[in-house]
């Protein structure tokens, strides 16, 4: 039997983070395919923010950079296996 404010799940979880703003990065450089890797997953879509942590601003411009690397094709737009 539980109490009402106890958790059922004792697994604790860590409080997620923007690292732009922990590393105190203000551009987001399209020109490094290998950086921008870390937020496309293996078919080549863009991460959501819920699983890597950024903000709403710098996800937008991590969206953006990965367009313009796409556009430009430093990152292929569709991949079988990227990583």
């Amino acid at each position: 039997m539980t109490l009402v404010n106890e958790k059922i799940n004792n697994v604790e979880t860590r409080k997620k983070y923007c690292r732009f703003k922990k590393s105190g990065i203000e551009y987001i450089d399209y020109k490094d395919p290998n950086f921008l890797l870390k937020f496309v997953n293996e078919q080549g879509k863009l991460l959501p923010r819920r699983i890597t942590g950024n903000s709403l601003k710098f996800q937008r411009r991590v969206a953006q950079a990965v367009k313009k690397a796409r556009h430009l094709a430093l990152m292929p737009y569709l991949t079988d296996g990227l990583k």
